[in-house]
């Protein structure tokens, strides 16, 4: 997920573009404070970088400018269109993800229609302050134990916490400061990566 004010200085296109080289599949364009007009213009600079690496642009709420522009999909809070109403103007191809802070709005996105649950906030972070406190990975194993869904685990992901939320069910992670803010924030997705994967791959032999 993107925040242009933790880029320590640098251009969130220079950022973005060394995450992907370190192995990320998506990005989340997350720039609340943008006007739709400045959002636009950065979604259509962000859009080559994407797809270029060969993953996927997501953009937070903008139903819109998924529309106006060739971007992947959108990912909707409970202040969002809800998704089956997101799903009728972008039509079946297009993600949907829904940001959940509760295993009852879990089963909510997944009657709606939606791709993937992001399940959070995890651990403490300053980004997800809002919504309340820190729910740990055992709220997120009771998620997974009611929807069917991918559920990707988010909040202070860090590459020490990242296997405790794939034991506890998650599919994969989503993080910011971890990455935005890395020194080398290639070698920080790559080293999350890392983590993910053999956690995954612990799971599976259980």
């Amino acid at each position: 997920m993107t925040d242009r004010f933790q880029t320590r200085g640098r251009s969130l296109e220079a950022v973005v573009d060394t995450v992907l080289a370190g192995g990320a599949k998506a990005v989340q364009l997350r720039e609340k404070d943008l006007s739709a007009r400045d959002l636009y213009k950065l979604a259509e600079r962000l859009l080559p970088i994407v797809h270029g690496q060969g993953a996927c642009l997501l953009i937070n709420d903008r139903v819109d400018l998924a529309l106006a522009l060739p971007i992947d999909g959108v990912h909707l809070s409970r202040t969002s269109l809800p998704p089956d109403a997101a799903r009728v103007l972008l039509g079946p191809t297009r993600l949907i993800g829904v940001s959940c802070h509760a295993p009852e709005e879990a089963i909510e996105a997944e009657k709606g229609g939606a791709d993937f649950i992001v399940f959070g906030p995890l651990f403490p972070t300053p980004s997800k302050a809002p919504y309340g406190a820190p729910v740990g990975p055992a709220r997120l194993r009771e998620v997974r134990a009611q929807a069917r869904l991918p559920i990707f685990g988010i909040g202070g992901i860090t590459a020490s916490n990242a296997a405790s939320v794939m034991a506890a069910g998650a599919d994969g992670v989503a993080a910011i400061s971890a990455i935005i803010s890395a020194d080398e924030p290639a070698d920080a997705v790559s080293t999350l990566l890392h983590v993910v994967r053999a956690a995954r791959i612990g799971t599976a032999e259980r």
